[in-house]
């Protein structure tokens, strides 16, 4: 893979790219004084409205639990007509036959009879459920909202990173920064067609409505959370309100005779379709995690019974797994007969003795990962890291191989970002990606775009918010 930057706002000769011109003559008009009072009021407004998310999983950090406001940068990632449209088909594509090989592996396993998934590889995964073998879903479909990581490289080809089909999250974000742009910014509107995203709640609550059980012809929907500690509570609050449903923590919900009720003043109401922000160990303690406080006990008995959607279905983790990424395009070729729109990453499998043996010898040019890893953590990034990080890091992979996958270091691309302390008037390139949000019921569909994340530190290939990353909105041009 090629080790230059692609980047979205100039070509190779520094000219700027056609999509950016009308943008970029704005800009150069622009005083940046205006520009820093309206970065200010952009944060100000965000601080205001709560837009914020807690930091877990890094034990060792002060900033443990602590809620911070992810940065918010004025510059859009602007992005073709043409470009979306492949990538509207390729998403299509890819998110289609990852329904198909979950619904396969929880019926006939195909696809582990033909041998082109190692069977070990699906049953022995921590997030295949064993009690979903045999479960119909509504339209068999599972992943009823995934966020798929994309990222350019090369000549600005682009490439899947991960899928999120477990309980996938930043849409709340790709609406609000849309919003704070449109506020700050009108007259940017009237100079760009922008393809629109802030209907993306009614388009999730229609999906939602259409993988009702059988039989209910006006389901009632509701948002299942974790409660306000969750890292993503913001969002969860966000979602239901827009989309005018009920947001339910496990003790409001309980099961009666294989079917899920909400307490309510009126007395118990039929639910039909939880939109679930719940990992499944805690969803219902009579199946899972038995300490679970969150989930609803029986729940799982109300799933099996078809009485109740879960979106997503439980079990979804495992066709998102790090382990199970590589096999993606042999999945569209077994149950679409189509070859893979969209680019997967060089993977080595670090559980085979060769790809180890590579890895071990080239860990200061790889990026390596957990396979159940998230969030930026649990990661090393070779051109990055200390000859001591390296070094703790081997260890780690040769005391357990197959917990771990490794990549080539993407050349990902970038875009000028403001960035505090920076000269030439706080204008610097930084690294990002980019997570469409594809909701699959009747009809599989996206709004244009997604959520564009960036990491704002130099050099840093991390644009998880948890590691220091912001977002920018996400401009898909409609001519």
């Amino acid at each position: 893979m090629s080790t230059t930057f692609f980047n979205e706002m100039y070509d190779s000769a520094g000219a700027l790219r056609p999509h950016y011109c009308a943008y970029a003559d704005w800009l150069a008009a622009t005083p940046s004084e205006r520009i820093e009072r309206k970065r200010a009021e952009a944060d100000i407004a965000f601080h205001r409205v709560g837009i914020t998310f807690a930091v877990y999983g890094d034990e060792s950090s002060k900033d443990q639990g602590k809620e911070r406001l992810i940065p918010f940068d004025i510059i859009p990632r602007i992005i073709p007509a043409a470009d979306w449209l492949a990538l509207h088909s390729g998403l299509r594509q890819r998110v289609k036959a990852l329904n198909a090989f979950l619904h396969d592996i929880y019926h006939g396993q195909d696809i582990l009879r033909a041998g082109l998934i190692p069977r070990e590889q699906v049953l022995n995964n921590a997030q295949f459920r064993p009690e979903m073998m045999g479960v119909d879903v509504p339209s068999g479909i599972y992943a009823h909202i995934a966020g798929v990581d994309l990222v350019r490289a090369g000549e600005g080809e682009f490439y899947v990173l991960e899928d999120n089909l477990r309980v996938p999250s930043g849409v709340s974000y790709m609406i609000e920064d849309r919003k704070m742009m449109m506020r700050l910014f009108p007259e940017l509107f009237s100079r760009h067609k922008v393809a629109p995203v802030q209907h993306y709640p009614d388009m999730l609550l229609e999906n939602l409505r259409t993988v009702a059980p059988q039989g209910v012809a006006d389901p009632t929907v509701v948002l299942l959370t974790p409660g306000a500690y969750n890292s993503a509570y913001f969002e969860h609050t966000f979602l239901a309100q827009q989309m005018g449903i009920e947001l339910v923590e496990g003790r409001d919900l309980f099961v009666k005779h294989e079917t899920v009720y909400m307490r309510t003043t009126q007395g118990p109401q039929r639910v039909d379709v939880i939109y679930r922000r719940l990992d499944d160990d805690f969803l219902d303690p009579l199946a899972f995690r038995k300490d679970s406080m969150l989930g609803v006990p029986g729940l799982l008995s109300a799933y099996r019974a078809g009485r109740v959607t879960l979106a997503n279905a439980i079990g979804t983790g495992v066709a998102d797994d790090k382990s199970i990424y590589p096999y993606v395009p042999e999945m569209v070729r077994f149950y679409l007969g189509e070859e893979s729109l969209l680019n997967n990453v060089m993977t080595y499998m670090l559980r085979k003795p060769d790809d180890l043996k590579y890895v071990l010898e080239h860990l200061p040019e790889l990026v390596v990962k957990e396979v159940h890893g998230a969030g930026g953590y649990g990661m090393l990034v070779g051109p990055a890291s200390t000859k001591q990080e390296i070094e703790d890091f081997r260890a780690r992979i040769i005391a357990d191989p197959a917990k771990y996958i490794a990549q080539p270091t993407l050349a990902l691309s970038h875009c000028p970002t403001f960035v505090d302390g920076e000269k030439l008037g706080g204008i610097a390139p930084r690294h990002l990606d980019l997570r469409p949000f594809v909701l699959s019921g009747k009809n599989i569909d996206m709004v244009p775009g997604g959520l564009t994340r960036v990491a704002l530190l130099e050099g840093s290939l991390v644009v998880n918010s948890s590691q220091g990353g912001g977002t920018k909105d996400t401009w898909v041009l409609e001519n």
